[in-house]
């Protein structure tokens, strides 16, 4: 039991007879599970805990997006800030700005939730599952950009 040659993970995962999976999720007045998002990318900016499925789900109401995906990058100011990735729908003439000025005046959006940065893309880094792999996006951002203010 646990994982393939990584103790490290096996014991980071299985605690006290439970399984550990790293979602974050809530229950609702009825008793029911909603899971958020998972814990390794929520992103914490200014000491505050940003969901970024939270983010994503308020990008794709504005219709002319194929997919969102939205990362945490390391901040020089906030410790970490919000950073989007987003494939436009095949037509759209969405501009990163645009999207970046959409976004942040949206009033679901709150003051800490603000996106830094729009980087649009072709498609979404992917696993063999069909995941997208926001560890790459964040990695290719840092390589990129280095530190955001």
């Amino acid at each position: 039991m646990g994982y393939w040659n990584n103790t490290a993970a096996t014991l980071a995962t299985l605690r006290d007879g439970w399984v550990h999976t790293g979602d974050v999720g809530r229950l609702d007045a009825e008793g029911f599970l909603y899971l958020v998002d998972r814990k390794k990318d929520m992103i914490i900016s200014g000491g505050f805990n940003i969901y970024p499925s939270d983010i994503e789900a308020i990008m794709m109401e504005k219709g002319d997006l194929l997919e969102v995906a939205v990362v945490g990058v390391e901040s020089d100011r906030w410790g970490e800030t919000p950073v989007a990735y987003v494939t436009p729908k095949p037509g759209s003439n969405l501009t990163a700005e645009a999207i970046k000025e959409w976004t942040n005046t949206n009033p679901k959006i709150g003051k800490t939730q603000r996106l830094h940065d729009v980087q649009l893309v072709e498609a979404l880094p992917r696993s063999a599952i069909g995941k997208v792999l926001k560890r790459e996006l964040r990695d290719e951002y840092k390589a990129k950009f280095g530190v955001a203010g």
